[in-house]
């Protein structure tokens, strides 16, 4: 099934998040069960005729009937038969459809490389990764108990997801890939994503994407969150959008793009055609760059060795050159410690433009990324809010035997991957919030012009 809709969030803007209403996706939940209980279950749904007693009837009322059986389903495939049944989602505030072309369908994507027949998925109309013949989702085990060839089928899936995202980002949400730093053409290099007036617009605010660490890139939550889950809980395009409709610019940060693996991009090279162009690229020069070295495969991307230096980098030359914009930052996982480092290193600079800072189930570490700095502890009490995996329903609460510095509350879910789906609703609100409070303070903080002040001007 190919990929026709895509999604509007102008309600989920408007309206308010449900914290406290019973929870309404708790029927939907899929239980995981083995092909052997799967084959128990069919097998318990078909009664033989002989093995039905039937009471006699009671008058005067005749005996209902009973309802027959329902028909054997279709025996899956070898292969698909240990899928994962994947964990019940909340559906509540599913967005709004829009319809895109065809040439954005992953299947389509997919055509384009030599893994038609290893993947033959799709995204449907509710954005879930699944089969196009048999609709069922991703399953890992298509090569019998063979790991190796298991786990190169999957990685290849991400790396398509990878670029299928970017296309995405550029397409739907209309955002520029920006490549860092400007000058090196000649070499690997790492990029991220923004909006095209983020740097020039002085009266929007400004939304920072920083993702956790792992082997996915800009405009992921988390790759296993897509693959099992669907774009609408594992990407960032719903943020992105709900950003975007909300009158804000927006950076989406590129933190896990390190390095260049020259035997990796070589099989991607061999692998896939024009979608990877510019990675493809990337690989030429760095082979050309060290054809000498011939024991190395692994080339550092500059000024993006790591997540802090890629932040830092982002910061010192894009996001402090932003004259008079508010600056959100949505951070995820192992982001809330790049932040932290971020804010360390440019304490003032930060603490100035920054007016709020969602983390979600963060790993900074206060005590030793902060120490005992009084400033930085009055700010990130004012600035900061978490939402953390809890059972707990959105927006309740959160206790913790460690001393807390600013709100803690639930995600709403007990899954690390879809929190920062299920808090999106409640981030916004909190922004919204935090934004009113700082031009509250600031026109507070105006001087109040008088008769008395402009007569004494004037004759000044």
């Amino acid at each position: 099934m190919k990929l026709e809709h895509w999604w509007n969030y102008e309600e989920g803007v408007a309206g308010e998040p449900q914290a406290n209403r019973e929870d309404p996706w708790a029927d939907e939940t899929q239980a995981r069960c083995s092909p052997e209980e799967e084959e128990n279950e069919r097998g318990a749904r078909e009664i033989p005729e002989s093995s039905i007693v039937r009471a006699p009837p009671l008058p005067p009322l005749p005996s209902p009937p009973l309802p027959s059986p329902p028909p054997p389903e279709s025996e899956p495939e070898p292969s698909q038969l240990r899928a994962a049944a994947p964990v019940a989602v909340r559906t509540s505030h599913l967005p709004k459809w829009l319809p895109v072309t065809q040439e954005l369908s992953f299947q389509k994507f997919i055509e384009q490389s030599d893994l038609l027949e290893e993947l033959k998925y799709d995204f449907n109309e509710k954005a879930e990764l699944r089969h196009i013949e048999t609709h069922r989702p991703f399953i890992f085990n298509y090569y019998k108990n063979v790991l190796e060839r298991n786990s190169k089928r999957y990685q290849a899936l991400g790396h398509l997801l990878e670029q299928y995202i970017y296309v995405l980002l550029e397409k739907v949400c209309k955002l520029q890939r920006v490549y860092i730093p400007p000058e090196a053409d000649k070499e690997p290099r790492s990029f991220f994503f923004m909006s095209e007036r983020a740097l020039t617009d002085h009266h929007s605010a400004l939304l920072v994407v920083l993702q956790d660490h792992g082997v996915f890139r800009a405009g992921q939550w988390s790759q296993q969150a897509i693959i099992h889950h669907g774009l609408q809980h594992g990407s960032q395009i719903p943020c992105i959008q709900m950003a975007l409709q909300a009158h804000y610019d927006v950076i989406v940060l590129n933190p896990n793009d390190n390095s260049v693996d020259l035997k990796t991009e070589k099989e991607w090279k061999g692998l896939l055609t024009p979608n990877v162009e510019s990675s493809s690229r990337e690989m030429v020069q760095a082979e050309s760059l060290f054809s000498l070295q011939q024991s190395l495969q692994c080339l550092p991307k500059r000024c993006s060795n790591s997540p802090e230096e890629h932040m830092a980098y982002i910061w010192d030359y894009f996001i402090s050159k932003t004259e008079g914009k508010d600056v959100a930052f949505i951070v995820h996982g192992y982001g809330g410690l790049v932040f932290m480092d971020l804010l360390v290193r440019r304490k003032w600079e930060v603490m100035s433009k920054v007016y709020a800072v969602a983390l979600i189930d963060s790993e900074h570490h206060i005590g030793h990324q902060l120490g005992n700095d009084i400033q930085l502890l009055a700010w990130i009490k004012h600035h900061c809010c978490e939402w953390v995996t809890s059972p707990k329903t959105l927006d309740k609460p959160v206790a913790t035997i460690l001393k807390k510095e600013f709100p803690m509350v639930s995600a709403g879910t007990e899954e690390h991957n879809l929190a920062p789906s299920f808090s999106l609703q409640s981030i916004f609100k909190y922004f919204r919030k935090a934004l009113r409070a700082k031009k509250a303070v600031n026109l507070s903080r105006m001087p109040i012009v008088t008769r008395s002040s402009t007569k004494r001007k004037q004759s000044a």
